[in-house]
């Protein structure tokens, strides 16, 4: 058990990233820890992509012209998908506490319950 999870740390770490992001977005009544999990999950979805991409003994995809048949080659169709998606990441993590500093001028609160009653009583 233990040399597997040795062996395989990498989904253990992305496991645990996505279960404490979720936690942290469906728990938090904080708009900002809410953020913060969403980005520890956008984390750990990132880093299972890199895992499940890895060769071993890969080469990189650029094929000389003397390569064999046989030969590994990494792809980097997994790497290119998670720069993208950090990109979207981080315009969406400035877009969020962008509105999140609006709101908190607006209402003096970044707890969701309390935003809730102050809606509600417009």
């Amino acid at each position: 058990m233990i040399g597997a999870l040795a062996d395989s740390y990498t989904y253990v770490l992305f496991a645990i990233l996505m279960v404490v992001g979720l936690y942290m977005v469906a728990a938090s009544a904080n708009l900002v820890k809410k953020v913060v999990g969403l980005n520890m999950f956008q984390t750990g979805i990132f880093l299972f992509f890199v895992t499940t991409a890895y060769v071993d003994n890969g080469s990189s995809p650029v094929i000389p012209a003397e390569a064999a048949a046989g030969d590994r080659y990494a792809s980097p169709l997994p790497q290119v998908i998670v720069l993208t998606a950090i990109v979207v990441g981080v315009a969406l993590t400035a877009v969020s506490l962008a509105l999140i500093v609006r709101i908190y001028d607006e209402y003096g609160t970044l707890n969701e319950a309390t935003l809730r009653e102050v809606r509600t009583d417009e």
